[in-house]
């Protein structure tokens, strides 16, 4: 039977609907109606459809915006790096070496205390008002490990990413030749039943440009999605990669050259940067609206991982994306919840036009701006996951 139920009382609702006010289709005075889990109507409280819902909830003047979609995290792994983050923090500079530490940890894990850890994570995200994420593999690196990592995340999310070619594992370090042949052979076989997407960390320490092909293609041949790690640690040739196969999102773009960001621009590949990777790992923040003033898209997402980006919160990676990485207000919003949707080639979540998935966030706040004008302090009421 259906349900519907009428959300009044909204100060201030983003929708990302061209029918209402700006690029971020805001309505004051507000309301939303949800029809089984689906977004019906939005506009002013005072025209409301009051008579066809079953339930009316009271915002009381608060904001409300569409749930955060944090396309890139990594949360299924065991153990934690904090004495990593200790060193770097008194001036170790971060790689992709440590990776490994984490990948041993993750194989001694069990399949509970993987479920565990992700638990809590999970909702540490929800309440930071995160209602669609990718997860990632990429901590266990043999059949085995790489399978029940995937396994253990699509309990919890649709979005998983097969992520094998990480770095090479250090039984493999004398025959790279023999791991990509795994990656490409038994453990895309093991894996791809529980995978969305595949990905690979082209990288200095990581995978080659060719290796990468190799890798993403046979992924692409088994019907995943294509998604790439690259410029992280210095220019390279994955952006041009990911636009050759494109690939869905590039990530990291922590040194860009122009001629990859004309590339991107002329692309459907959308950029995801990862602020709190910078924030961790102390390199430059990239310059997000260089981008935008190019005609990128662009989403910010978290990369929740034990070494480089231990943050689960979507509204903290806003705050710094505004104070560091030349974002308005209001383009970082839309890349934590709009460009995190198109990051994962969804149009069912990020926005709050009719039809969407009734995903969103009640703000203990009046506007939008409070997400960077009020950094680290707790300003989600409530998420509501439809």
């Amino acid at each position: 039977m259906s349900h519907a139920t009428l959300l009044t009382g909204i100060g201030e609702l983003v929708t990302f609907d061209p029918v209402h006010e700006g690029p971020l289709g805001i309505v004051r005075d507000a309301a939303l109606l949800e029809v089984d889990g689906r977004v019906a109507w939005t506009g002013p409280a005072s025209a409301a459809p009051r008579s066809d819902a079953d339930e009316i909830v009271e915002a009381a003047g608060a904001a409300v915006i569409p749930g955060f979609v944090d396309s890139h995290t990594h949360l299924v792994f065991g153990g934690d790096r904090a004495a990593e983050f200790e060193a770097r923090m008194a001036g170790r500079p971060y790689s992709a070496g440590g990776i490994r530490s984490t990948v041993a940890a993750t194989r001694d894990a069990t399949d509970a205390e993987l479920r565990a850890r992700l638990g809590r994570l999970v909702t540490e995200l929800r309440a930071q008002g995160t209602t669609t994420f990718e997860i990632k593999s990429g901590y266990g690196l043999t059949v085995r490990d790489e399978e029940r990592i995937l396994r253990v995340a699509r309990e919890v999310t649709s979005e998983t990413t097969f992520l094998g070619a990480h770095v090479v594992p250090p039984e493999y370090a004398d025959d790279r030749d023999a791991y990509v042949d795994l990656v490409t052979g038994p453990m895309l076989d093991a894996c791809a039943p529980h995978s969305r997407w595949i990905d690979v960390f082209c990288e200095t320490g990581a995978f080659t440009v060719e290796e990468s092909r190799r890798i993403l293609t046979a992924g692409a041949d088994r019907g995943l999605g294509v998604r790439v790690h690259a410029s992280q640690l210095g220019p390279g040739g994955g952006v041009a990669l990911a636009v050759e196969l494109d690939a869905a999102s590039v990530d990291h773009g922590t040194y860009l050259t122009d001629d990859d960001v004309a590339l991107l621009a002329e692309s459907g590949t959308v950029a995801t940067l990862l602020p709190g990777v910078e924030f961790s790992t102390r390199h430059p923040y990239p310059d997000a609206q260089r981008l935008i003033d190019a005609g990128v898209r662009v989403a910010l997402a978290s990369d929740c991982n034990p070494g480089s980006s231990f943050t689960s919160s979507l509204p903290f990676c806003v705050a710094v994306a505004v104070r560091d990485m030349g974002m308005t207000v209001a383009e970082a919003l839309r890349a934590a919840t709009l460009g995190g949707a198109e990051a994962l080639r969804r149009d069912d979540v990020g926005h709050l036009r009719p039809g969407a998935r009734a995903d969103y966030a009640v703000l203990a706040a009046p506007s939008y701006v409070h997400l960077a004008y009020r950094p680290g302090v707790p300003l989600v009421a409530r998420t509501r996951v439809a």
